[in-house]
């Protein structure tokens, strides 16, 4: 009997019955359960003893930590050694036996073993713990376990577990009926203290003062929250200098694991602790003897920017949810207090909950693992969040690009091995190339550190890391090796060895994601262009900045000036041989606004990086057309005569529109540009090219109803102006209309006359020339006769004879 051995003072105990009853009737149930109720540690053994479950149960858990932490706890209730009846794996780090009856596993461990074996043979039930931090794995195990349980499995027990969750959101994607069951748990007091935000400080001098304040007013174990593993650490160093005899001790991921048994215990010697942890202590572990938490109010999570096609790191506020988590963790053992680094008031302005990962994280692991499974269209899964259709198509794309998938989007054989791998496809990608040259334990090596931070030191060099690696007989180093080497012969099995020469393991990385290769744009290292396009930040102090080619393993920051954390060296030799495939060579006809022409040039290029370029002999003609013909229609306004498009526009004329020119510019543009470089052309060629786009009514309309000059009574041709806001006008001189006794008219318009004196100063312009000579006349003439005394100014201009000549002049010529 296995539950006999467990405690039964546990919140959870109080609700158990109700839950085996629930999972003995139905295949599925919800538990809602506080924060310290018991429920990581009890449920599990408890399905032991039920008639229905005589294979194993699995218990899956968000962090490597909470996963042993809850396999030991468990073991040590039962009076055994962890990996017998209660057993944990995790990617590095595993006790299990042939015994083992309940295994914790992180959510990846269940999505792999889920992809290996659909039916999950020997497998009684999966309880989905801590559900409500929406991980990624935890929501693709789920929605994968829902459809085994479905299609091949109806005996296999699913039941969800949280403190947070919305019960019944998940009880109506599990089917209907699921009961959903809650436990009140234990509710010891907790305190609040809003210590206000200090945005002047620095997050450490802000939280070692809250510390050390905490320190001094409460009593119990201090547990603070910080977002990353940087921040604990300058903390940790201002701590250990004001309280130097308190054991002061860091909780993440990178911590080795006696370390962190330390963190989650009390001290052996009864002393006060603090535990400066991440978020990986918001949920899953109760850390002995702490009473007060400290909470910064941030986090750190991963979220990919697609158009960098990087993941990077991004430090939010923490969400009122991930807040009652933190706070909680002071109240699990008796009364508890809970200092924030923020204002009382603005605690309604975080976000209720943290985004789920389906939401912002890469998804090329889901899609090739949807894939493997035979799953063409996601949505035919139950997800409690859909994965969003751009990322998909993200995920889409660069699973193309390394061969996993094929032009219809189904999954090849190499994506087949690619999805055999325990790693996200780059990495596995990368390890497999490896492998046909013997040389998969480099390259898991290398795929490895990106993903352990602080293994093999700190620094952007993967080489150099590498190198510290090979030499570090650490536990944690030891640990690594071996799943490295896992993961080798796991490659090696898949694609055997070609007995290719060894190449330089960076080459690797590269053949797994060639768009991430990068060449040097400055002197001084620190500006960096990748071949797929986005431009990359380094520290100049980097070893690296010295090297000319890298390829980014890994990026922090935004896409256009993301900074690079993880690269290793490349040879330009290397790069031009070993991604031959990757490289195009091409004709690039460009347009020089310093000449104003086109240029063409034979450029040898790895996507958008250029290798090699020089002028090209003999270009595409049409290229080259093409660029002259897009040159020009930007600037129609001022090839073409102004004169033409605004007569046009009067009549109306559709072909000769700016946006029908441009439709239909390769009628008109490509003949007139055939055989040139540049638009160096008069106006009235590219005039004559648009015109022959009339036919010959709509010229012989255009003529007649804009006509380009008026002819004066005197014999005079004048242009007129159809472009300016009083068009039609045209510019004469007064004595040239003498004898006209009606106004001209432009179709049913009447031509703008604006008059001038012998001078060709303006006088007056009219639009009723009777009019003027009735009206105004007298007053012009008073003024014309004192300022031109030798020209004409008859008393009645309509009558007389229209003349440009001098009175002497005219009287002369027998006019």
């Amino acid at each position: 009997m296995i539950r006999s051995a467990v405690a039964h003072d546990l919140p959870i105990h109080a609700v158990l019955p109700d839950l085996l009853a629930a999972l003995r009737g139905s295949s599925g149930a919800v538990l809602v359960a506080p924060p310290g109720a018991g429920k990581t540690t009890a449920v599990a053994p408890a399905l032991l003893d039920e008639d229905w479950c005589t294979g194993q149960v699995i218990i899956t858990s968000p962090r490597r930590v909470a996963a042993r932490a809850a396999a030991e706890r468990m073991a040590e209730l039962l009076g055994e050694k962890v990996g017998e009846r209660v057993g944990y794996t995790t990617r590095l780090d595993s006790k299990t036996s042939k015994a083992t009856r309940v295994l914790v596993v992180t959510e990846a461990i269940l999505v792999n073993r889920l992809l290996r074996d659909q039916e999950l043979e020997g497998v009684s039930a999966i309880l989905f713990d801590e559900a409500h931090e929406r991980h990624l794995d935890s929501d693709l195990g789920l929605a994968l376990a829902l459809e085994t349980q479905s299609v091949l499995r109806e005996d296999l027990r699913i039941c969800v577990m949280s403190a947070t969750i919305d019960g019944a959101r998940f009880a109506s994607l599990m089917g209907a009926g699921t009961p959903v069951i809650e436990s009140e748990g234990k509710a010891f007091p907790l305190r609040i203290e809003w210590l206000g935000a200090r945005p002047e400080q620095r997050i450490e001098d802000a939280m070692t003062s809250a510390v050390l304040q905490a320190w001094r007013e409460e009593e119990g174990d201090v547990l603070a929250f910080l977002p990353g593993v940087g921040e604990i650490e300058r903390t940790r160093e201002r701590l250990v200098e004001r309280l130097p005899n308190t054991p002061i001790l860091p909780l993440h991921g990178q911590v080795q694991p006696q370390d962190q048994r330390m963190a989650i215990r009390r001290d052996p010697q009864g002393r006060r602790r603090i535990v400066l942890a991440t978020a990986i202590a918001e949920t899953s572990l109760t850390l002995d003897g702490v009473s007060v938490v400290v909470d910064s109010g941030f986090a750190r999570s991963a979220e990919f920017d697609r158009a960098a096609g990087t993941t990077h790191l991004v430090t939010r506020r923490a969400s009122r949810a991930a807040a009652a988590q933190r706070a909680g963790r002071a109240a699990r053992q008796g009364p508890g207090v809970a200092y924030r680094l923020w204002e009382e008031a603005a605690h309604a302005g975080r976000p209720e909950f943290d985004t789920p990962e389906m939401l912002k994280a890469d998804l090329a692991s889901l899609v090739l693992s949807l894939k493997r499974w035979g799953v063409a269209d996601p949505a035919s899964l139950r997800w409690i969040d859909a994965p969003p259709g751009a990322s998909l198509d993200a995920a889409q794309t660069l699973l193309s690009a390394m061969g996993a998938l094929d032009a219809a989007g189904r999954i090849t054989p190499w994506g087949e091995k690619i999805a055999w791998m325990p790693m996200d496809p780059v990495a596995g990608a990368a390890v497999l190339f490896a492998a046909q040259s013997g040389q998969a334990f480099d390259a898991a090596k290398l795929v490895l550190l990106v993903q352990e931070r602080g293994l093999g030191g700190r620094g952007e060099d993967l080489l150099a890391r590498l190198h510290r690696w090979d030499g570090d007989r650490g536990k944690r180093a030891d640990a690594s090796r071996k799943l490295a080497q896992g993961w080798a012969r796991a490659a090696e099995k898949l694609v055997g060895s070609s007995g290719e020469p060894a190449r330089d393991p960076a080459l690797f990385l590269a053949l797994a994601r060639p768009e991430m290769v990068a060449r040097r744009r400055d002197a001084s290292g620190e500006q960096w262009l990748s071949a797929g396009g986005r431009g990359f930040q380094l520290d100049p102090a980097s070893p690296l900045a010295r090297a000319e080619w890298l390829v980014i393993a890994d990026a922090q920051g935004q896409a256009k000036g993301a900074r690079i954390t993880a690269a290793a060296e490349l040879a330009r030799a290397d790069v031009e041989k070993f991604l031959q495939d990757q490289i195009e060579e091409r004709t690039v006809a460009r347009w020089n606004s310093s000449e104003n022409r086109v240029e063409a040039r034979r450029e040898k290029r790895l996507g958008a990086i250029n290798l090699s370029s020089g002028p090209d002999p003999d270009p595409d003609p049409q290229a080259i057309v093409d660029i002259l013909v897009e040159k020009s229609v930007e600037q129609l306004g001022t090839l073409l005569p102004p004169a033409l498009l605004a007569r046009a526009r009067f009549v109306g004329i559709p072909a000769l529109s700016e946006e029908s020119l441009t439709a239909r510019a390769d009628e008109w543009l490509a003949p007139l540009l055939q055989g040139r470089r540049d638009l160096d052309l008069p106006p009235s060629r590219y005039a004559e090219a648009a015109l022959n786009l009339l036919s010959w009514d709509e010229r012989q309309q255009l003529d007649k109803a804009a006509p380009r000059e008026f002819t004066s009574p005197a014999g005079t041709s004048h242009k007129i102006d159809y472009a300016g806001d009083d068009a039609p006008s045209v510019e004469v001189r007064v004595q040239a209309l003498f004898g006209l006794d009606r106004h001209p008219m432009i179709g049913n318009t009447p031509l703008l006359l604006k008059l001038t004196d012998p001078g060709g100063k303006p006088m007056q312009a009219t639009r009723n020339l009777p009019g003027f000579w009735q009206g105004s006349w007298c007053d012009v003439q008073k003024d014309g006769k004192g300022r031109y005394p030798k020209h004409r100014w008859p008393d009645e201009p309509w009558a007389e004879k229209p003349s440009l000549k001098t009175k002497n002049a005219f009287k002369n010529s027998g006019d």
